[in-house]
């Protein structure tokens, strides 16, 4: 952890270029056509995709209606060119600091567009302040008849078998990941092996409530207990799925794919790729080591991390 602070300490005393060049493992580009090229590539490879549109922090409703039009651009340029791929949503982009209402219009303005076209939103989940204003929302959505929508939930966080309870009724698709958010310890768990132990109560749960669950981990001890628990209930391929970052263990998601299991990789694009990169890397300092480490690995040969 030591380690990791150093790490995130030199970030902003490293020159823009270098993070770029860092960054493009895991950022698609700045452009629409960078997420497009990467999407073609990742579909060549027999892989699924999501994209995201960066730019969480806006200021503005015009700044929200702009994130609102680039995913209108980006489903129109999956359904043209015929991509195998789905987008991720951050409500804070879509203006959840503004107001409630402004978000969810902006929302169903996305997720009524995506629908149009045969296509899917998945709602991702940000810091636990905005968790019931997402879960609520998430709700708001589906009762209005919207079933092409879908939600993150973190297995970090304590509360996260209750709200798996709450949505039972829903069916929900579910991205079940670890949570790179650092939370206070009486509404998260912060111990490694407890959040394991608590990503596996609640995929056991998901499934067993008959939900269709996105399996979004780089640990491999995770992704061995989520092809046991698939194993155990029968499920076929179309039934789940898996989930990595694009440029993260990339030879554990090769592994799957050859296993025939369904891998979706998630594409982040969009010209505030610098804040994103710095942004995600302060909130989580764990990340900037375990990324120091993957890079490190595709030299070293047997140097992994879970996460």
């Amino acid at each position: 952890m030591i380690l990791d602070r150093a790490i995130v300490r030199l970030l902003p005393a490293v020159p823009r270029p270098v993070v770029q060049k860092l960054s493009e493992r895991y950022i698609a580009g700045a452009e629409l056509k960078d997420a497009r090229e990467t999407v073609r590539r990742l579909n060549a490879q027999e892989k699924m995709a999501t994209i995201d549109v960066l730019g969480e922090e806006i200021t503005n409703e015009d700044e929200a209606a702009a994130i609102v039009r680039a995913y209108l651009d980006v489903f129109a340029d999956i359904e043209r060119c015929k991509l195998d791929s789905n987008v991720s949503v951050k409500l804070t982009g879509l203006g959840l600091t503004l107001g409630h209402d402004i978000c969810r219009a902006n929302l169903e303005t996305v997720v009524v567009d995506a629908a149009s076209r045969g296509n899917f939103v998945r709602i991702d989940m940000e810091d636990s302040s905005t968790t019931d204003d997402t879960l609520q929302l998430y709700r708001e959505l589906r009762a209005a008849g919207h079933d092409n929508v879908g939600v993150v939930l973190q297995a970090t966080l304590r509360r996260t078998l209750s709200d798996i309870r709450d949505l039972a009724d829903l069916r929900p698709s579910v991205r079940l990941c670890k949570g790179i958010y650092v939370e206070p310890p009486e509404i998260a768990y912060r111990d490694f092996g407890a959040v394991r132990a608590n990503y596996v109560r609640s995929l056991e749960a998901l499934l067993d409530a008959g939900c269709y669950v996105g399996i979004a981990t780089h640990d491999e001890w995770l992704v061995g207990e989520g092809k046991r628990l698939v194993k155990e209930r029968g499920l076929e391929p179309a039934q789940y799925e898996f989930q990595m970052l694009l440029g993260v263990r990339d030879d554990l998601g090769g592994r799957l794919v050859r296993e025939r299991h369904r891998l979706r990789i998630y594409v982040p694009f969009g010209r505030q790729w610098y804040e994103y990169s710095i942004r995600r890397l302060q909130e989580n300092p764990r990340i900037a080591g375990y990324i120091a480490a993957d890079t490190i690995g595709r030299f070293v040969p047997g140097r992994r991390n879970g996460a």
